[in-house]
């Protein structure tokens, strides 16, 4: 009932959003559950050091990460205080990683929405998605979910994309004209290939010290797995099928290694599966993993497009876990041929994927690397932030 009224009293504010003037001068940034993170976090950022002339402000429903943006001398407010709700309702430019409620929906009327995604399409995202349970929200498009999810069905102004392969898939996906995305790259990336002095005091100015201390760390062992999985669904808990944490966490004793785990924030995980494992790490959904990625050597993964944020450092390794390749691709599906674009070895069972840890990898096809490189990122890898800025300050 709460939900319900909630939703309700959203409905009833939004059309009065559109009476308020916005002004160009003022640039409002947010993303999903109130969190710090992606590619808002680090266009907010380069905004905040490089346009003094532009008011940028973070606003949150979470008070922890208001309070953490102002520590760190940026601007910062809850959403539902009134400065929060003058902001959104005042601000000419909405820069978000999902959608307009990762802000606030029922102010963002009139406002340019700006949707920053957060992945290349190499699944079916939004609109294209033709079957599994969220069928219901974009082929029937059911009154529940537009009730329940208004944001969803509000086309944004621009899409931020990286290629003219990409820039084809969300124009289909969000329903905008392919004008309207944006091929500029991603900002999470730039830290990627920054020097390591420039990297290094980024994280001592905006990283929370357990992601500082854990980059300290990883130092210490002769090779860092990092194992990030795409979510599915049904938000089930698929790891628990997936996986023998113990013996995965005696092959990184064996090797001196260590394996971090994140799993997607929508992905349900039994925490007790972990207790009293020392060379396996699970990661909160909420930490931000791009400062972490390069001081690891191997990236983990299955469906998910952080493989291509990946592939933008030299001298890394990738192995493909697909153990529920075929019920993923029966739930899900691909915008694309999986097996031309994807790169690494591949697991297709646990007793696979522990022979790939055991095993010394001849590394990457850097040719097919280079030309993965070149269809999903084009010339658009680099200088993301600048490039965004300079776009809607001369707008």
């Amino acid at each position: 009932m709460m939900k319900f009224l909630a939703h309700l009293i959203c409905f009833c504010i939004y059309p009065f959003s559109f009476l308020f003037p916005r002004d160009k001068k003022k640039w409002a940034f947010g993303s999903f559950r109130g969190a710090f993170n992606d590619n808002a976090k680090y266009l907010f950022i380069h905004m905040s050091e490089h346009m003094p002339e532009i008011e940028v402000v973070w606003l949150s429903v979470s008070k922890s990460t208001v309070a953490e943006i102002r520590r760190k001398g940026a601007k910062a407010y809850h959403v539902l205080s009134p400065k929060g709700i003058w902001f959104a309702l005042t601000s000419k430019y909405w820069f978000f990683n999902a959608y307009s409620s990762d802000i606030m929906f029922c102010f963002s009327g009139g406002a340019t929405l700006v949707n920053l995604w957060h992945g290349l399409p190499l699944k079916r995202i939004e609109f294209g998605i033709g079957s599994g349970p969220l069928a219901k929200r974009y082929v029937e498009q059911t009154f529940r979910e537009r009730f329940n999810h208004p944001e969803v069905f509000v086309r944004p102004d621009f899409v931020l994309s990286a290629s003219e392969m990409c820039t084809s898939v969300f124009a289909r996906s969000f329903r905008v004209n392919p004008e309207q995305c944006l091929s500029f790259g991603y900002p999470r990336n730039e830290i990627l290939n920054w020097t390591e002095e420039k990297r290094k005091s980024f994280i001592r100015r905006y990283e929370p010290l357990a992601t500082r201390e854990l980059i300290d760390d990883l130092g210490r062992y002769t090779k860092v797995y990092f194992y990030l999985p795409t979510w599915r669904d049904s938000k089930s808990d698929f790891m628990s099928s997936g996986f023998d944490f113990r013996a995965l966490d005696a092959v990184m004793r064996e090797n001196d290694a260590l394996f971090l785990l994140k799993p997607h924030a929508n992905t349900k995980i039994d925490t007790q599966a972990f207790v009293g494992l020392t060379n396996l790490r699970l990661l909160a959904g909420t930490v931000d993993v791009y400062p972490i990625l390069p001081y690891t050597d191997v990236l983990i993964t299955d469906y998910s497009s952080i493989l291509y944020d990946y592939l933008l450092m030299e001298n890394k390794d990738v192995i493909l876990y697909l153990f529920d390749y075929q019920e993923y691709e029966n739930e899900r599906s691909f915008n694309w041929p999986f097996d031309e674009m994807v790169i690494g070895r591949r697991a297709y069972d646990f007793a696979a994927l522990l022979e790939c840890l055991r095993e010394m990898s001849p590394g990457l096809d850097e040719a097919k690397r280079q030309a993965l490189l070149r269809k999903c990122w084009g010339e658009s890898a680099m200088n993301a932030c600048e490039r965004i800025g300079l776009c809607f300050q001369q707008a």
